[in-house]
């Protein structure tokens, strides 16, 4: 999945720009698939790696890492959370194991802290608020587009 979701990223999903503002961010689908369990600091330094790689390739210094780590992070905290607390220690987070509504919640809180971040760090101010919530927000729908179009055939 590593690969395959910066392949995509980098040769398709950097280069379309819907409405001029929302850039589909696809490889925060990598830090939402940990199992419940998994290592927090593999989590950590899987994600770092995935933003490294999208940093080399896209031209984007230490924007994707810093941001993917701390969406791994995220991920790690949100589904003891979500998940239910009767279920199994090696829950992977998915539409068939969550639900549709808790995975839902779980994606779209990452991808628009994600998103949010990630605009607010490469714009590096605040002057034009409307224009950074206009981005988030689009990127962020986009990206929950792809992901449960990506989870709904994976589910299957």
């Amino acid at each position: 999945m590593f690969v395959s979701l910066l392949v995509v990223q980098v040769l398709i999903l950097n280069h379309v720009h819907f409405l001029g503002v929302g850039t589909p961010l696809l490889y925060v689908y990598f830090a939402i698939t940990f199992r419940r369990n998994f290592p927090k600091w593999l989590v950590l330094v899987s994600c770092f790696l995935l933003g490294l790689m999208v940093d080399i390739f896209s031209n984007t210094p230490g924007l994707a890492s810093s941001v993917m780590t701390l969406a791994g992070l995220a991920q790690c905290y949100l589904i003891e959370l979500i998940a239910p607390r009767d279920s199994s220690d090696e829950l992977e987070a998915s539409i068939k194991a969550l639900g549709f509504s808790k995975f839902l919640m779980l994606s779209a809180l990452i991808a628009t802290l994600y998103c949010m971040l990630f605009f607010a760090l490469e714009a590096f101010n605040f002057f034009d608020v409307l224009m950074w919530l206009a981005r988030s927000l689009v990127s962020s729908v986009l990206t929950m587009v792809l992901i449960l179009a990506i989870e709904s055939v994976r589910s299957r």
